[in-house]
């Protein structure tokens, strides 16, 4: 039976833990030829990035892929490049990117609360690595005739949750990955973005614990919220709806935004205006009274 990615050349940044690890896995499963990375800035520095990764090279050859490891860090671009070139280099040629990597955002991160260097933190690595990552991949993939690109997007960018850095960062992604998609759909490149729901590191420990109490008594998560984020289901759920994005199955679509968690997987609306009201040439502009009375007739949650 032929896989559905069998000999794609595939980044996927952020790969040695989590939602990263996972879908390096799975595309590997599928056949695919993967470049896994991490940034060598964690626990154990580059030593232990460099250990996790040959153990999952070796997985990912288990699973029938072909594996190569590179340690650099998104947040530069010297580093992208380095992550793509490794697959330009060990593979000939770049067919897919996946952009995973990340880190929790602080536990201070409230607008009044977080430092400036957590911010810049937080947004380096999340928002500047998705786009130091597409702008090194980029070139490849039109070199390749096309491919497709996925980012890693999180349903904190609606707001609901409060914080600051990781909200802005996420809703972000989603407005670059939209312009990607545009950009260049006459070279045959997609680019989707996917807002998964996963146990992983950055969903667990005391500190995350501590954020989500935190959210629980301002009253941004009920019981059931509280319950969900506490225990998300396992990182693997997510990964088929990456290797889908990757494939001919969905050459067709660009531009989306989805969500996956478990056995889940959703799509987000396309974001589109609506007229609340218009005033013709002679009606004079709007005023503050009418405005409130437009609003009302057609916002819910209006007064």
């Amino acid at each position: 039976m032929t896989r559905a990615l069998e000999g794609r050349r595939i980044v996927v940044t952020g790969s040695s833990e989590g939602i990263g690890r996972a879908v390096a896995l799975h595309l590997a499963g599928e056949g695919a030829r993967v470049v896994v990375n991490a940034s060598g800035l964690g626990s154990g520095g580059v030593a232990a990035a460099e250990d996790r990764l040959a153990g999952l090279v070796a997985e990912v050859a288990d699973r029938g892929g072909e594996g190569l490891a590179c340690v650099a860090s998104v947040a530069e671009l010297a580093g992208a490049e380095a992550i793509v070139g490794r697959a330009v280099d060990g593979f000939g040629g770049l067919d897919g990117l996946v952009n995973c990597a990340g880190i929790a955002g602080a536990p201070a991160n409230s607008l009044c609360e977080i430092e400036v260097e957590d911010w810049r933190r937080v947004v380096s690595t999340h928002l500047d690595g998705t786009f130091f990552c597409c702008r090194a991949a980029v070139p490849h993939l039109i070199a390749a005739g096309g491919g497709a690109i996925v980012n890693t997007s999180s349903h904190g960018f609606l707001g609901g949750f409060g914080g600051s850095a990781y909200p802005a960062a996420k809703g972000a992604i989603n407005s670059l990955s939209f312009a990607i998609a545009a950009d260049l759909a006459s070279d045959r490149i997609r680019c989707n973005a996917v807002c998964p729901g996963a146990k992983t590191r950055l969903s667990t420990g005391t500190a995350y614990e501590a954020v989500i109490g935190r959210l629980e008594q301002r009253g941004l998560l009920d019981a059931e919220g509280v319950a969900a984020s506490l225990n998300a289901p396992p990182a693997e759920g997510c990964a088929p709806l990456y290797g889908y994005l990757l494939s001919d199955h969905a050459s067709h679509i660009t531009g989306r935004l989805f969500s996956a968690a478990g056995g889940y997987v959703g799509v987000f609306a396309r974001a589109e205006e609506r007229a609340i009201g218009l005033r013709e040439e002679g009606d004079g502009t709007w005023t503050i009274d009418a405005l409130a009375d437009a609003v009302a007739k057609n916002l819910e949650g209006s007064p």
